[in-house]
């Protein structure tokens, strides 16, 4: 199965304080694996541009839509037997420790 992971940031991180994860090690074992397809951190979300449309106007709007203390720092696409096994990966991501992990399986239409 395919699930969307965002890395996003949290407003009560962990409070543990030994070492966090490598991240250079996370990536490097997922790719190997095989479960890591794609990932890619983002530009801030002062670069963001919103884009909506209402009553058929065009509306664009320079960063965020929402002021948020959250911010999605990054995505990884990942590819995993189960939602077990995705949790299992999103567990050892640093930002796991340090923000929080959203995961989400893309929809199947065809069911």
């Amino acid at each position: 199965m395919k699930y969307m992971m965002f890395v996003c940031s949290d407003a009560e991180p962990d409070t543990d304080t030994s070492a966090e994860p490598d991240i250079n090690e996370w990536v490097r074992e997922n790719d190997e694996a095989g479960r890591r397809r794609q990932g890619a951190v983002l530009a801030p979300p002062t670069a963001a541009t919103t884009v909506r449309v209402r009553n058929k106007e065009l509306l664009v709007t320079d960063g965020p839509f929402t002021e948020t203390k959250e911010v999605i720092f990054g995505f990884d696409l990942l590819e995993c037997a189960d939602l077990d096994e995705a949790i299992a990966v999103a567990r050892a991501h640093p930002m796991a420790r340090g923000g929080r992990i959203e995961i989400r399986p893309f929809a199947d239409f065809e069911q």
